[in-house]
């Protein structure tokens, strides 16, 4: 019974959250919403900031099981870091509660809000230097830093995918990809 009240509390905070952000959600909203008494909240959870923590949590995880599930060992490195790298961002893009917090960052700047935003970063960026470093090993790719090399390749899809359509029409998933080999792995040299 227990641990369906917990999910309950998880299930009607995520959806608090993703309505009406991190710092309008309350624990009285939760507790609302989950159809229970505050107090029930607290025997699984401290504070709104470890019920969030959790939350997040369960979202990483969601969003590297959706990157090793675009993953097919018969590709090439490039092809696969650009299945993973789409899928994570779809999923950020499609994600109620990811959407919520983009918009509270940018127009509030909640301080719990930027620590996770950056958590959600730090993560996507460890699970693909984890896939450059598999490459390197496998000589797929020639030695560079992982980390910077990560970090590159997710601010690019970042941009392709989201600053790109500030101004222009969105590219297709292939066109994306084309680019994403041309200047990461081919280079601009003729």
């Amino acid at each position: 019974m227990s641990v369906d009240r917990k999910r309950l509390i998880i299930e009607a905070a995520t959806k608090s959250f993703s309505l009406f952000g991190y710092k309008a959600t309350t624990m009285d909203q939760v507790a609302k919403i989950a159809n229970v008494g505050k107090g029930t909240i607290y025997t699984f959870f401290k504070n709104k900031e470890e019920l969030f923590d959790e939350i997040i949590s369960t979202l990483i995880s969601e969003m590297k099981r959706e990157a090793d599930e675009a993953i097919d060992p018969e590709l090439p490195f490039h092809e696969n870091v650009h299945r993973a790298l789409y899928k994570i961002l779809e999923f950020r893009k499609q994600h109620q509660l990811t959407i919520k917090l983009f918009q509270e960052e940018k127009e509030m700047g909640t301080p719990a809000v930027l620590e996770v935003m950056t958590r959600l970063e730090a993560a996507i960026i460890h699970y693909v230097r984890e896939k450059v470093i598999e490459a390197i090993k496998k000589g797929e790719i020639q030695a560079c830093d992982p980390e910077l090399t990560a970090f590159i390749m997710l601010k690019l899809y970042v941009s392709l995918i989201f600053d790109w359509e500030k101004g222009h029409e969105p590219l297709e998933k292939e066109r994306i990809a084309k680019i994403f080999e041309q200047y990461v792995f081919k280079g601009l040299s003729v």
